[in-house]
C-alpha cells in the first residue's frame, strides 16, 4: 500500500500537515526529532566504546594456563 504513494502523494501529505499544524509547530517538531536522532547516535557510539573498552580489559586479564603453554 505505501509503495504506491510516490512524490505527488508525499507533497500532498506535506501540504496537509503544514496547513493543519502551521509552520512553527512543524519546525519545532523537526527540531525535536533532530535532537532525538543526535542523542540516539551519541548513545550508540558510547555503547560501542564501552564494549570495546570492556573487551580490551577482559583480553588483558586473561592469563595463559598450563594447557595453553604446550
Amino acid at each position: 500500500m505505501l509503495n504506491n504513494i510516490g512524490l505527488p502523494g508525499l507533497l500532498l501529505i506535506a501540504v496537509v500537515v503544514l496547513v493543519l499544524f502551521g509552520k512553527g509547530k512543524v519546525s519545532a517538531l523537526m527540531g525535536e526529532v533532530g535532537k532525538g536522532i543526535t542523542a540516539f547516535k551519541k548513545g550508540v557510539n558510547d555503547g560501542t566504546k564501552e564494549i570495546e573498552t570492556q573487551s580490551a580489559e577482559a583480553a588483558k586479564d586473561v592469563t595463559p594456563t598450563e594447557k595453553d603453554k604446550v
